[in-house]
């Protein structure tokens, strides 16, 4: 039995050494390289491309809303609006926490969803703030806080991404 396996890893070294010697002139193509991504499923690239046309039909509207909409509005439940995106906000800083000290794969949602809301925050913060103390006090923080922070949970999100793929 010894000797058999001996033998079988003396023949298995000999036609390694045929193949590094038939190979020595080829080009080498990585095995990542070769492998094509899968297309998506039928279903999936409809709804692909009617996200695309919803975007696209949205262009003309905002034209509209740029050139229709007053200066100025009062909204019913302006306190309400504002302490629920803080209150999503926190949520997601949590859930992006949680998940991040965990190592769960599904940081990359939790930290893509919170950077979204971090950057729309400080998009309205800064535009609705009053001139003066309230909107050096918006930009402050939309620097300070919101867009660090943003920033912070995209790059959670990019590298969970990068490693799973």
């Amino acid at each position: 039995m010894k000797g058999t396996a001996g033998e079988e890893r003396g023949k298995t070294m000999r036609q390694l050494v045929w193949c590094d010697e038939e190979l020595a002139g080829a080009e080498v193509v990585p095995l990542h390289a070769e492998a094509e991504a899968p297309r998506p499923a039928r279903g999936m690239r409809r709804a692909g491309w009617l996200l695309v046309v919803c975007g696209l039909a949205l262009l003309p509207w905002l034209y509209v809303l740029a050139t229709g909409l007053p200066a100025t509005a009062t909204a019913a439940h302006w306190p309400l609006a504002w302490v629920g995106l803080d209150a999503l906000e926190a949520l997601g800083l949590i859930a992006t926490g949680l998940l991040a000290a965990r190592g769960d794969r599904r940081l990359a949602l939790a930290a893509a969803a919170t950077a979204t809301l971090l950057v729309v925050d400080a998009w309205f913060d800064t535009t609705t703030a009053a001139p003066g103390g309230d909107f050096a006090t918006a930009v402050a923080l939309a620097l300070g806080a919101e867009l660090p922070l943003a920033a912070l949970c995209g790059r959670l999100a990019l590298r969970t991404l990068s490693r799973s793929a």
